[in-house]
């Protein structure tokens, strides 16, 4: 890409934001979080856009920077165990029995590793050999985060749902 295509590569961040966002949200579990990770890789893509050779790689170049900023700054942020949420209570919590808040607090209690694996595997339907490529790691590894992850998931969830009274059929 030319330096001229700042336009170009707008058009193109405004196209992929929704995506990235989503991707962003599964390995971050908030929206604050998962909208500051879109645009630092976005703000890391664009300055690499000399390196990228034609304007359909961004999409792949910007996911390949948003996965490895999300590990980079899991690594960071390992000490801190304040998590924000969108809402504060004002009385108590009401809890949502539907399985999307119970798959996202499942996928927050995999490490960043494992995390990563199972967005990249499942979310965004990428292969062994795509996503090992992405983590810059060997396949058997992506294999054996892949297993421990489901396996770490499954428990979480079993237990979510068994200690949902009106269970889940």
């Amino acid at each position: 890409m030319s330096e001229t295509s700042d336009q170009q590569f707008t058009d193109v961040a405004a196209a992929i934001w929704p995506s990235l966002y989503r991707t962003a949200y599964l390995l971050c579990g908030n929206h604050a979080d998962a909208e500051d990770l879109v645009q630092t890789a976005l703000g890391k893509t664009y300055a690499a856009r000399s390196h990228i050779r034609d304007i359909g790689s961004v999409h792949a170049y910007a996911r390949v920077t948003l996965i490895n900023t999300s590990m980079s700054s899991f690594r960071r942020r390992r000490r801190i165990r304040e998590v924000p949420v969108d809402v504060v209570p004002e009385v108590s919590v009401v809890q949502d029995y539907s399985t999307g808040p119970a798959v996202r607090d499942a996928l927050s209690t995999l490490t960043p590793r494992q995390r990563a694996v199972v967005v990249l595997r499942f979310y965004l339907d990428l292969d062994v050999r795509q996503t090992a490529h992405i983590l810059g790691c060997a396949e058997g590894t992506v294999k054996s985060q892949t297993a421990l992850a489901l396996s770490k998931l499954r428990t979480q969830l079993q237990t979510e749902v068994a200690g949902f009274e009106g269970g889940y059929k």
